[in-house]
């Protein structure tokens, strides 16, 4: 996998050294510095791969996003508002175009920029709007640029703002780029109390459908544990505020109420949802408080909508984490309609993946539950998906999974499962995916197949083998 690195400028030089020269064309010496340094080794991901527009004696041309940039300091700097507005407009498209582009504007100091341009029009919404959303998109992949500053300027557009909706879902855009991997921002904002903003504005703007998507989306993102570059993170203490101090799991259960016509919405905040559902007791919650009903409901009706099936599906693996929902889920009906969307689904390997996890939940210490799928034809659709998606490696672990689950106390089922082609599937599985060995070694054992256990090491002295 390529590793080195290099800067905007050294490629640049060397398609302006290709144009005069080599004298070639513009794009030929564009597509010519690219594969001299992908041959290289070099990774150009952080490098804006256009031509830049210059003249021979033009010592110092600029990308167009720099232009953009440089006209936006000139107007900040005149208080030229009108200007300001279409600058950030255009830095916007810039911006979105690629990750190149935000980093190469970051490298010019487009975030103080961009940051004081927001400063300049807090007092007018509208305008201000223009500056947030100049501010997402170049911290889209960039939560670094975020700093104690940018972090009040984003609470306080929210308290000062509150009744504009548009402004508001491009502020929590702002802050879901900000916090994505970047586990210092998610503790920041918290403890500044962006909890209460998040759920306070879904109450708020509940029939605004980017207000609740993006405000959905954030609260998710706080409580994820992906910042590699520390040890732990805060995910589980944010899932309990979020629940216990900020009343999570009633908001978003009652703000999708608001939007069953709406498939995208309904998709994020059942994720949102499942990443709440940390503790026994949310899971119950969430039974309580009506949200299995409405999920299987929601299920139901929209088993057309792929990324909404697998959402819910993925809604009810969560909760199924307690025993007594396990039976909630499978009395409302959930076991047949995982099944339906599973075969309706069985092209998506995320459907797939899902379904099978959210069966294997269900069938987990619950010998009745198991009576219930295999009658219903769970491990043969089970079997299906592991035959559709043989090279989707978390679609084997999960079918492996199933299976070992449905016999560990129903050891009967066994044989109707083998007979169904389960042994060859699973050794399949275990020889093509070293991250299935383990899953597929228990299920193996437990459907009763002979299984070669190699002892590694006996504790004897001795020589090493080779």
């Amino acid at each position: 996998m390529a590793s080195r690195r290099i800067t905007q400028e050294t490629f640049d030089n060397v398609v302006r050294e290709n144009m005069i020269d080599f004298e070639m064309e513009p794009e030929e010496a564009l597509k010519e510095a690219i594969q001299q340094f992908e041959s290289q080794g070099v990774d150009l991901v952080n490098v804006v791969k256009t031509v830049q527009n210059f003249t021979f004696d033009d010592s110092n041309p600029k990308h167009h996003v720099l232009q953009v940039l440089d006209h936006l300091q000139k107007a900040l700097d005149m208080l030229a508002l009108d200007e300001m507005e279409e600058h950030l407009t255009n830095f916007t498209e810039q911006c979105s175009l690629n990750f190149a582009h935000r980093h190469l504007a970051a490298e010019k100091s487009a975030y103080a920029t961009v940051l004081s341009s927001c400063r300049t029009m807090m007092s007018d919404g509208q305008r201000l709007l223009k500056g947030v959303q100049a501010l997402a998109a170049l911290l889209d992949g960039q939560p670094d640029l975020l700093d104690l500053e940018g972090q009040h300027l984003l609470l306080d557009i929210l308290k000062q703002h509150q009744e504009l909706a548009v402004l508001n879902a491009a502020t929590f855009r702002a802050i879901h780029h900000s916090c994505l991997k970047h586990e210092q921002n998610r503790q920041d904002l918290v403890q500044c109390g962006v909890l209460p903003l998040l759920t306070g504005a879904i109450v708020s703007h509940g029939t605004s459908a980017d207000v609740v998507r993006e405000a959905a989306g954030v609260l998710r993102v706080m409580t994820y544990d992906d910042d590699i570059r520390v040890p732990f993170g805060h995910a589980h203490d944010h899932a309990k505020m979020i629940v216990m101090e900020n009343n999570g799991l009633q908001v978003i259960i009652e703000a999708a109420k608001a939007f069953t016509e709406n498939p995208t919405v309904l998709s994020e905040l059942c994720c949102t949802l499942s990443r709440l559902a940390v503790r026994n007791e949310f899971c119950q919650d969430i039974v309580d408080l009506g949200g299995l009903n409405f999920m299987v409901a929601l299920l139901a009706d929209c088993i057309e909508h792929r990324e909404l099936v697998r959402q819910v599906l993925g809604a009810f693996r969560a909760i199924a984490g307690n025993d007594e929902v396990k039976d909630a889920i499978v009395n409302a009906g959930g076991t047949d309609l995982i099944m339906l969307a599973m075969n309706r689904h069985m092209g998506s390997p995320q459907v797939c993946e899902q379904g099978c996890a959210a069966l294997s939940m269900l069938a987990l210490r619950k010998p009745e539950n198991c009576q219930v799928i295999m009658e219903a034809g769970g491990a043969f659709l089970t079997l299906q998906a592991m035959k559709s998606h043989p090279a989707e490696v978390n679609v084997q672990k999960q079918a492996c999974m199933l299976l070992r689950n449905l016999v560990a106390r129903k050891p009967d089922f066994s044989q109707s499962i083998l007979e169904m082609g389960a042994e060859v599937l699973i050794r399949q599985a275990k020889a093509t995916h070293q991250d299935c060995e383990d899953l597929a070694k228990a299920a193996l054992r437990d459907l009763g197949c002979s299984l070669e256990l190699r002892e590694l090491w006996t504790g004897q002295k001795g020589d090493i083998s080779r």
